[in-house]
């Protein structure tokens, strides 16, 4: 539109590279991109991808914040690249990384293995008796009050954020991390799940529950606002009996 001033700018990209199956050194890869007020960090790879080098990877895929792929390290903090604005962050150079406490499959891209078996084992679905449910009943009805104990946590996107924040998570290789433990909370929780026993048993060794010493980073990083942190410090109180 005529006489409305442009907020392009020019934003110099750092984009960490690496593929540890080719056996190559890491190194970084600099790119100047056109940006707007509105411009993502992931607008930005993308741009640096189509029109610089071809080669980048990256993982994303619904660029709203709902799908959980594209977290990395942005100006060394874990965070969503499409849920990022160029603009809100420091000026400058604006360097991404792949998240830590992953490994890395290339570039911008980790393997998500070990958070996946962790999720899993938790079992990650109601747990019911059948013979509970009354004939011809369809649906298991919940209060606004027992929907509210756990409705918070049901809004995790598995984006790994929180276990690349975790300080723990670079410590112990084999720690259930936050993202698993706050979804027992979760399950926990929900009063139509009857799995509870099962699941504290599960998180209730060395490197489940006990290792998490409540640094409170997982919580700060959550793009959903789930606070996995305080899920795990409610989920020591059903551990201690207090709940």
């Amino acid at each position: 539109m005529a006489g409305v001033p442009s907020s392009k700018t020019t934003t110099r990209l750092k984009i960490k590279r690496s593929n540890p199956a080719a056996g190559g050194a890491e190194s970084y890869s600099e790119f100047d991109v056109d940006t707007e007020a509105w411009t993502t960090v992931l607008d930005a790879i993308l741009a640096a991808k189509n029109y610089g080098d071809h080669s980048v990877g990256v993982r994303y895929s619904c660029r709203q914040a709902t799908c959980g792929s594209c977290g990395m390290m942005i100006n060394g903090k874990p965070r969503l690249a499409c849920f990022t604005k160029i603009s809100e962050l420091d000026g400058g150079t604006v360097t991404v990384e792949p998240m830590k406490n992953f490994p890395i499959v290339r570039d911008l891209v980790v393997g998500f293995d070990r958070l996946f078996r962790s999720h899993h084992r938790i079992k990650p679905y109601i747990i019911s008796d059948e013979a509970d449910i009354e004939e011809g009943v369809r649906e298991n009805r919940q209060t606004p009050e027992e929907l509210e104990k756990y409705i918070q946590f049901a809004g995790c996107i598995k984006c790994g954020l929180c276990n690349s924040a975790c300080p723990t998570m670079a410590t112990d290789s084999q720690f259930a991390g936050p993202q698993s433990l706050a979804q027992v909370y979760r399950y926990v929780a929900d009063t139509r799940d009857k799995g509870k026993d099962e699941r504290l048993k599960i998180i209730d060794d060395s490197h489940g529950i006990w290792r998490c010493h409540y640094a409170g980073s997982c919580s700060k990083v959550c793009p959903k606002g789930v606070d996995p942190a305080m899920g795990i410090q409610l989920l020591k109180g059903h551990m201690l009996g207090f709940r």
